[in-house]
């Protein structure tokens, strides 16, 4: 876990007043999409515009995860990480699929459709939340002094488990395609995952995280992610989820 992580877990506390949200910043969204694209892959780049669309409405936590299967096709994706390959590959085995493939979005940690598709991906955030199976954990993001805190709802009864995931992510990037099969392209890629990591637990109950106000700020955004975890380890349901925006991004 990194050094200027400093988490703490409390049961539900009062708030220190309610100060002012950081421009960009999204609390109660409809979903969470998680597209899986690649810069080498032809059918992504209307993927990519859908995933641009959606993080532009301000409803959606919308995230992109550039893998690397595809850099032998003749052009290395500059924003891959092999923790989002990874990533798709374990949410691949929670789903029982022996591939994975791209552009593929995950909504909600609970189903996956081919990205590209603005429609189907639209429709798996109405069914899950109309199936109860939407976002269910209030997450709220507040600042005071040098924190910026974190506080995670309770569940009905206070049963459940969940990871508290952060997602940093880049600000939109365009870039220059020189080879491969999108030469000669540029792309601009919403929101483009630069690492995650898993900073805390939470049980069910009310709890607060706490994070150094300074660090946030050097990042391009973070994304909150509440999210069950299967025994074996597999990434499950997305329960609760925000975005911290850095105040640079403040008028």
């Amino acid at each position: 876990m990194r050094r200027w992580l400093l988490l703490w877990i409390a049961a539900a506390a009062t708030i220190f007043g309610a100060p002012p949200s950081f421009a960009g910043e999204v609390q109660k969204p409809k979903g969470v999409v998680e597209l899986f694209t690649s810069q080498g892959c032809n059918s992504c780049p209307p993927a990519d515009a859908v995933l641009a669309r959606l993080a532009a409405r301000g409803d959606v936590v919308a995230l992109g995860y550039h893998v690397d299967y595809w850099d032998y096709l003749g052009w290395k994706d500059t924003l891959a990480q092999p923790e989002n390959t990874e990533r798709q590959k374990l949410y691949g085995k929670a789903f029982g699929k022996r591939e994975v493939y791209t552009p593929q979005a995950v909504i909600n940690g609970r189903t996956h459709v081919k990205g590209g598709k603005r429609g189907a991906v639209e429709a798996a955030l109405v069914e899950l939340e109309r199936t109860g199976k939407g976002l269910s954990v209030d997450i709220t993001v507040t600042r005071v002094g040098d924190s910026v805190l974190i506080d995670a709802a309770g569940s009905p009864g206070g049963i459940g488990n969940a990871h508290l995931v952060l997602v940093q992510f880049d600000p939109v990037k365009p870039i220059v395609i020189e080879r491969g099969e999108n030469k000669g392209r540029t792309i601009s890629y919403a929101n483009p995952v630069t690492s995650i990591q898993t900073a805390g637990m939470w049980h069910g109950k009310a709890a607060r995280f706490e994070l150094p106000r300074s660090e946030i700020n050097k990042k391009g955004g973070c994304a909150i992610l509440l999210q069950a975890m299967g025994e074996d380890g597999l990434p499950g349901p997305i329960l609760g989820a925000a975005i911290v925006a850095p105040e640079t991004q403040a008028p």
